[in-house]
């Protein structure tokens, strides 16, 4: 009697309950995995291609640049210059799994262990997602923005809306919180939220633009403290200020970009975790393929097509290769895990010197469990990469200096380079060093209403001239008159280059 789950590169949907049923009973018993509940939803391949438009998200209100997108990618895909993902996956309770229909019995077994098992586990374990996400109520909160903004279009024109939302999506990489606030936004309760907000009066508007101006004195310096403490100064969540601070939007407005940033601020962990949410999947997707193969549960045939494709995901082109783009989060997630597997049960002297508290362990499934519930991408590379890793990788350190003609190779994979590789490699993972830190710091409510912004700058990096212009205008326009941005040198804090724009066509 055959024990496997499927023959040949058809499949059905009893096929896919089977395969769920058998990756999940490995996720569970050996990998000791904790996902929330899936559902599996079979998509075409225009499907796939309009979830890469809008992100990803099974449901999202319309906007111009998602059908820009998606004419993009068909017209790339159907020219055969790019290949679909085989699976997008949401991270929602119950988790949201959609995979193509083209994919063959085998793909969908590698799909299924990666996506509704790594993925999923991942989701759940992991300390971002549990701080930033609402993984209960994210379906429902999407459905509302849909039908919202949808109301919008209806009753103050799709010009309007489009608009708004052009500005708020300029500004929506510093529309999120980068730190943990009081509590998690509570999704379910948005829409009641919205109507409550509608109804209110907004005292603190109202409060700050009746400021009496005091011209001198002690009284003049609390006015000042007061004032930005009402407004939450310094404030580096653009999209927030603006929400309950810019004098000209209307309520709607002001709703729409609450929108914007709570889907901002979803996505938020997963800038934070790429290397690591994907290493996770890769190396559960292995390992419950392997698995499957070495219970019987799939034929050879299909755990090499497995391979072959299991190869290609975790290529790394050298340096000197024309296809390097940097480190596929792939390969280098999956490479980390495999060696932390390889520390916990057969170390070296130089291993246990290195990791003393992991190092010859045994249980490398808890030490990975660990890792994927307590780090991001940044810690996890600055405290797991082994040089075992570095030496197999032939990493190095490249300076790039403006200021010298010639390259600098700073660190190579020796005994002096170890260290430094690592710190340098896991900054590049660091969302406070590779995103620009710009901060609201005042606003002239007694004068012009203009508004001051500061760009601390690290590793002497300007803001590039052109998108700056762009992105500064819809703030102004959003804002309702004059805003400065200041480039402010961290190490001595002298002002490096300053831009301004005026409001043109101001939100009201």
């Amino acid at each position: 009697m055959t024990n496997l789950l499927f023959q040949g590169r058809d499949w059905d949907f009893d096929t896919l309950r089977r395969l769920h049923d058998a990756t999940e009973a490995i996720a569970k018993t050996e990998l000791g995995l904790d996902m929330y509940p899936t559902r599996i939803e079979v998509i075409t391949a225009e499907q796939m291609l309009d979830a890469y438009a809008s992100v990803g998200m099974p449901l999202f209100y319309r906007h111009w640049s998602f059908g820009k997108h998606f004419a993009q990618h068909e017209s790339t895909y159907r020219q055969g210059l790019m290949g679909l993902a085989y699976e997008i996956v949401i991270n929602s309770d119950p988790c949201l799994c959609y995979v193509m229909e083209e994919n063959t019995a085998t793909m969908q077994a590698l799909v299924i262990a990666h996506a509704a098992c790594g993925h999923n586990h991942f989701f759940k374990a992991n300390y971002l997602f549990q701080q930033w996400t609402d993984a209960g109520a994210i379906l429902d909160y999407l459905d509302f923005a849909r039908a919202y903004i949808a109301r919008c279009e209806e009753a103050y024109g799709q010009t309007a809306v489009e608009r708004l939302l052009d500005a708020a999506h300029a500004l929506q990489s510093q529309g999120v919180h980068r730190y943990p606030r009081k509590r998690r936004p509570d999704l379910r309760s948005e829409e009641r939220r919205a109507r409550e907000r509608r109804d209110y009066q907004e005292q603190i508007y109202n409060d700050l633009w009746r400021t009496i101006p005091v011209k001198k004195g002690r009284a003049r310096e609390s006015l000042d403290e007061h004032r930005r403490a009402l407004l939450e100064l310094p404030q580096e969540n653009i999209l927030y200020f603006l929400e309950k601070t810019a004098p000209r939007l209307q309520p709607w407005q002001r709703e729409i970009l609450r929108i914007v940033r709570n889907v901002a601020q979803y996505f938020y962990p997963q800038r934070q975790t790429k290397l690591m949410n994907e290493g996770c999947a890769t190396y559960c997707h292995y390992r419950i393929m392997t698995r499957l193969h070495e219970t019987g549960q799939i034929d050879d045939g299909s755990f090499l097509e497995f391979l072959q494709s299991h190869t290609n995901v975790i290529r790394q082109p050298g340096f000197d290769d024309q296809n390097f783009g940097g480190w596929n989060p792939y390969a280098l997630g999956f490479a980390m895990m495999g060696d932390i597997e390889r520390i916990c049960t057969a170390p070296t002297d130089e291993d246990r010197t290195w990791f003393p508290a992991i190092a010859g362990s045994g249980d490398p499934m808890a030490v990975l469990r660990d890792a994927w519930a307590n780090y991001r991408d940044e810690s996890f590379v600055a405290q797991f990469l082994s040089p075992h890793l570095m030496r197999q990788w032939r990493m190095f350190h490249l300076v790039d200096d403006p200021e010298d003609p010639e390259l600098r190779v700073d660190a190579i994979h020796d005994e002096r380079g170890f260290a430094r590789m690592r710190r340098r490699l896991a900054r590049q993972y660091d969302v406070a060093w590779t995103e620009p830190d710009i901060q609201v710091v005042d606003v002239d409510l007694e004068g012009d209403r203009r508004l001051i912004l500061h760009h601390h700058v690290a590793n002497d990096l300007l803001l590039a001239e052109s998108d700056t212009g762009q992105v500064l205008q819809h703030l102004a326009d959003l804002w309702g008159y004059d805003v400065v941005l200041k480039e402010i040198s961290a190490a001595g804090g002298t002002v490096l280059k300053e831009h301004a724009r005026s409001a043109t066509h101001a939100f009201a």
